[in-house]
């Protein structure tokens, strides 16, 4: 310290009654320092900081000489630091100094919590116990990685998201829907009142600075504790900096997003006290935040922090983990390096597998990629393209015509054609593959595979992560709502628009890789799309299971078929192609049609008489040949024998009963049926409905089941819902082309007529 200053500082401090000859640095002990400091109400190094803005007058300025002379001998600060400082008292025309060199600017930041008065790892471990504490107490975070995660989590989601989507929401609601929100919140009802009372006084949404500023002091936090070294702590100081900057103007409208953030957490408006609260930190000439905030981060620390930011979410990981947290936001709390999974979070999540999924551990997480469904995106890229070019098929069809509300989405499906629905699907399996990693059934490399796959696969379909989100937007808003699930619309565009977002800092996997499943040929799914309304759609190639729809699956073939095993569903496959129930309709029913009274007198015979089971079901079917039943006598009815080949393949597949090559062939002998005996998806659906209705057994529920089938035939044919069925998409085995090619890459491979 320079004699003159020393001097003057000796000069300030005799006039407040200390021994003059005495110089400062040596004035007392550090107990005593310590002492005369808690008297002050300064219990820590933080709280110094505080008192050096708004030192106005000389009597002020003169009691901040005594503090600093009193944390200099509590080693609270360094000779270095205690000259700038005085330095500032002595002159009042110059600056006070505030952290101002290089990237230590960036803690200027931190002021609401505590001015940072020295950018040092040894002035930050000043401060370690009070931190620790704080730590434990108020976030429950214990070490270096849990921090981590904490200040991504702020970052990219943080209490804002809930708050501002709330707000969204309470907007739009009726007086019955608030009154039916206030009683669901009632074990937060200070939030809610709070909440409700911003809408009303039409307080901004926005709240962002209350996770943003907290970045800067947990970051300051983690040097405190050594958690992180000080280009870490910079790091994560100038991301939030970073974040602020492309929200706020001013550090006006930071304090006003904080204060109504700090607000909805104490559950208490706290707006009326904005002036008295920040008056001091915005209008002081000595405050930290005198310096612009747009001023506060230099472009090289800027460049650094992105890139630190990004690294620690450079894991294709990452990319599951933002698309899953769309439906589940607390899967954002496991970025970085994941948590270990507590017991209850391990059985939600195989519960999860075992009772929806009905995953079962002997199928790996391979097993998973039965979820992956890219003929269902090809399936919804195709209707859109269809849409735009007037290409759909028609509404009125021979089965009936969907209602107006389906019809309606016919006029947004044009608005997806420029982008694709791979997101739609990729949604889904993201969230699988979260559920099998907090399982913790293993498999880590593996799964770490599938993750690659998962994220490449979504930066090749998109050019960007914002083109992505847009394509997730108009196709959630098109696609007919699950009334199970709300909309997913709000958050997806909330992540969207916000930069701290996880999306807007994901990293691209290096390198061709495959996608997470099977990708199969337009003609092989064009074949398994032939089993029709028959059973569930089939969006991509069966895949062996083992859980309760292979045992109901198995159940099924023994009650209704008689088949147990490979040799028994591979005999009645080679009968269904050779002749099937076709073949028993044209000798046992198709005479009759030739003469109508030996007809009546065959069924009166039978209906004088005590009939067994077999000859019940023949005097059923003889009526049905009389009533011309859904024009049995006039149409082809072999639709019914394919659909039941195919769907049939597909259950051997799926038990294990037949290989790959063996479903394939006889997916393809189903292709050459329908293409023998059928030219269009109307006519192939007539003769599965005649099929289905004419060898039906007869049950009081016929009616029930007939009308059921005829609807979903008419889902089939028109593509409403889009996700009923794939025949709207599809052009009929050996029928003339009369698609549109997508615009995008995301369709089927085998078909020449789709360039990519």
């Amino acid at each position: 310290m320079k004699e003159s200053l020393q001097n003057w500082c000796a000069q300030r401090l005799a006039s407040h009654g200390w021994h003059r000859e005495v110089p400062p640095q040596r004035a007392m002990s550090v107990s005593r320092a310590l002492s005369r400091l808690r008297s002050m109400d300064i219990e820590e190094p933080g709280a110094l900081g505080w008192q050096m803005v708004g030192r106005l007058d000389q009597a002020q300025r003169d009691e901040a000489v005594t503090m600093l002379v009193l944390a200099f001998n509590a080693q609270w600060l360094d000779e270095h630091a205690l000259s700038q400082w005085l330095s500032w008292l002595q002159d009042a025309d110059t600056q006070p100094p505030w952290p101002d060199q290089g990237d230590s600017a960036i803690w200027r930041a931190r002021a609401p919590f505590a001015p940072i008065m020295i950018d040092t790892m040894a002035a930050a471990a000043l401060e370690r116990e009070r931190t620790e504490h704080f730590l434990r107490q108020v976030w429950s975070v214990h070490e270096r990685d849990e921090l981590i995660r904490m200040l991504l989590w702020l970052a990219g989601q943080g209490h804002r998201h809930g708050w501002e989507l709330d707000h969204l929401r309470f907007r739009a609601m009726t007086t019955a829907q608030r009154l039916q929100w206030h009683a669901r919140m009632a074990p937060q009802a200070t939030y809610a009142a709070t909440l409700e009372a911003f809408v009303v006084q039409d307080q901004p949404r926005d709240v962002a600075a209350w996770d943003w500023l907290r970045v800067v002091d947990l970051a300051w936090a983690g040097m405190a504790m050594g958690w992180l070294d000080q280009d870490e702590a910079r790091g994560f100081a100038a991301h939030g900096v970073d974040l602020l900057t492309r929200r706020y103007d001013s550090w006006h409208e930071v304090a006003l997003a904080w204060q109504r953030g700090r607000s909805l957490h104490e559950g208490l408006d706290l707006m009326e006290n904005f002036t008295i609260d920040w008056q001091l930190l915005l209008e002081a000439p000595d405050s930290p935040w005198r310096r612009p905030l747009h001023q506060l981060l230099d472009d090289d620390l800027r460049e650094r922090s992105r890139a630190m930011i990004r690294r620690l979410r450079s894991s294709p990981r990452h990319w599951a983990l933002a698309v899953a947290s769309i439906r589940e936001s607390d899967l954002l709390y496991r970025q970085s390096v994941p948590p270990g999974v507590d017991s209850e979070q391990r059985r939600q999540s195989r519960e999860y597998l075992h009772d929806v999924l009905d995953w079962r551990p002997e199928e790996g997480v391979a097993g998973l990629s039965r979820f992956w469904m890219p003929g269902q995106v090809h399936h919804l890229n195709q209707l859109a393209s269809d849409a735009l070019h007037g290409r759909l098929p028609e509404a009125a069809t021979p089965f009936g015509t969907p209602s107006p509300e389906l019809l309606a989405y016919r006029q947004q499906l044009a608005s997806c054609a420029s982008v694709s629905a791979t997101i739609i699907m990729a949604e889904k399996y993201a969230f699988h593959l979260q559920m099998f990693e907090n399982a913790d059934h293993g498999e880590s490399e593996l799964l770490a595979r599938y993750y690659t796959r998962l994220a490449a696969t979504l930066d090749r379909h998109y050019l960007c992560v914002d083109t992505m989100l847009e394509a997730w937007v108009r196709w959630e808003q098109t696609l007919p709502e699950d009334s199970t699930q709300e909309s997913l619309v709000e958050d997806i565009e909330w992540h969207r628009h916000d930069p701290g977002s996880p999306f807007h800092w994901l990293t691209a996997p290096v390198g061709f890789q495959r996608e997470p499943g099977r990708r199969p040929s337009l003609s092989r799914f064009t074949a398994l799309s032939l089993s029709g309304p028959l059973n569930t759609v089939l969006w991509g190639e069966p895949e062996r299971q083992y859980g309760v729809q292979a045992t109901e699956i198995r159940e099924w073939l023994d009650s209704h078929y008689g088949l147990g095993g490979t040799a028994a569903l591979i005999r009645f496959l080679d009968f269904l192609v050779e002749a099937g129930d076709r073949q028993e309709y044209l000798i046992n029913y198709a005479p009759y049609t030739l003469n109508q009274r030996r007809l009546q007198q065959e069924i009166a015979v039978l209906e004088s008489a005590d009939c067994s089971e077999d000859e019940r079901v023949h005097l059923e079917r003889l009526r049905r040949v009389l009533k011309n039943d859904h024009q049995c006598n006039d149409i082809d009815m072999a639709a019914w024998d394919i659909a039941q080949l195919v769907d049939l393949a597909a259950a051997g597949r799926q038990l294990g009963w037949l290989s790959a090559d063996k479903l394939h062939y006889y997916l393809d002998q189903a292709l050459v049926l329908a293409s023998r005996h059928y030219s269009d998806w109307w006519a192939y659906g007539k003769g599965m409905l005649a099929g289905y209705s004419f060898f039906m057994v007869d049950t009081p529920e016929r009616d029930h089941f007939l009308a059921e089938f005829n609807q979903a035939m008419t889902a089939w044919q028109t593509g409403l819902p889009p996700l009923a069925g794939s025949w709207a998409s599809l052009d009929f085995p050996g029928a003339q082309a009369r698609r549109w090619p997508p615009l995008h890459a995301d369709t089927l491979p085998g078909d020449a007529r789709v360039l990519h």
